[in-house]
């Protein structure tokens, strides 16, 4: 088998997830760069087909079982297999609505992707975006996706966000919290766990030698104590105990411009920590709202999605911009093959 294998999942059945999917897999190229176990329910996916007008082949009643997908993923596919699974025959979505019915599709449709992964029937999972609310309505009892798959992976380390915009990715040290306690939160050794995991995720990106920077936390960086001592007490030690662990990284330098300089084309960075999630948020998706990936880093499987919204308010349309649906992807293979040789060499 030449290609990695990538289980992908439609995300809200209530959003554009199902329409970007079908775009994804209409010309064909998403087939030749990757085997595709493709998790959704048949009726929600005909009904992406005939919005977007975009049709695909695919083969279909393949069972859904790890060990199934397994045999039939250790061939290179021509063709995306629909996966047979609870969820295939699901039908009555409303779409634009927050209900605990997409919501629980959602979970189901995750958990197969997950134990796919777990398997080794599938190198990575990517899916459509997600609707936090209906998850939650669905039984989700977690601030995000990510602690949820933290917790089904029975995940203890550390783990977080990444977003990715084509060459640049960031990181954050707090991510979901009141923007109030962001201060308490910050520690020398978050600083420096969050700096080791966006090298270790660029590296297994196919990236040998990452270029990381990372942010401070008050205007002007503090001024020298001027308006706030975060960065003299804090970040730069967390810095400084990130090279000490062999991870090498530049900084802090000041929020206004720690992007500028990121995207330099000489002397550039190719990873951004910053301290909480609006200051990386932001720039990324003023510079590329249509194009960013969400990367769950620090877990053990590789997982992607694109880093907008369900957009209920244009689902149904067919208009929605696959543009970022194809980084996620291609993104998901990139750590697919990674991961299928880190699991080859152990």
């Amino acid at each position: 088998m030449t290609k990695p294998t990538i289980a992908l999942f439609a995300g809200d059945p209530a959003g554009v997830g199902p329409e970007l999917v079908a775009k994804l897999l209409a010309d064909g190229s998403a087939a030749k760069k990757a085997n595709i176990l493709l998790i959704t329910s048949r009726s929600v996916l005909q009904e992406a087909v005939q919005l977007t007008g975009a049709p695909f082949a695919f083969v279909s009643g393949v069972s859904g079982d790890a060990a199934s997908a397994g045999v039939n993923g250790r061939r290179d596919l021509d063709m995306p297999m629909l996966l047979n699974w609870p969820g295939l025959a699901a039908e009555g979505f409303e779409r634009g609505k927050v209900t605990p019915k997409n919501g629980k599709f959602m979970l189901d449709g995750l958990s197969l992707g997950v134990a796919l992964c777990q398997a080794g029937a599938a190198d990575a999972l990517c899916f459509a975006p997600l609707n936090k609310g209906a998850l939650r309505a669905g039984g989700m009892n977690h601030p995000d996706e990510m602690h949820w798959f933290a917790d089904v992976l029975k995940f203890k380390g550390t783990c977080v966000e990444l977003n990715v915009l084509e060459g640049l990715w960031t990181s954050r040290v707090t991510s979901h919290v009141p923007l109030k306690d962001v201060s308490a939160m910050l520690t020398r050794d978050k600083v420096a766990e969050a700096v080791q995991l966006i090298t270790q995720s660029l590296k297994a990106s196919g990236l040998a030698q990452p270029r990381v920077t990372v942010c401070g936390f008050n205007p002007h960086n503090g001024d020298n104590g001027s308006y706030g001592r975060e960065e003299i007490d804090i970040i730069e030690p967390g810095v400084e105990l990130a090279r000490k662990q062999g991870y090498p990284a530049d900084g802090p330098f000041p929020a206004d411009t720690v992007f500028v300089r990121a995207t330099k084309k000489d002397g550039g960075y190719d990873g951004v920590v910053t301290m909480y999630h609006d200051q990386g948020q932001i720039a990324m998706k003023l510079m590329g709202f249509e194009r960013g990936v969400t990367v769950q880093g620090g877990l053990p499987i590789p997982i992607t999605t694109p880093a907008h919204g369900t957009a209920y308010d244009i689902a149904g349309k067919g208009i929605a911009n696959v543009g970022a649906m194809q980084n996620a992807f291609a993104l998901a293979c990139k750590m697919g093959i990674s991961q299928r040789s880190a699991r080859v060499a152990a």
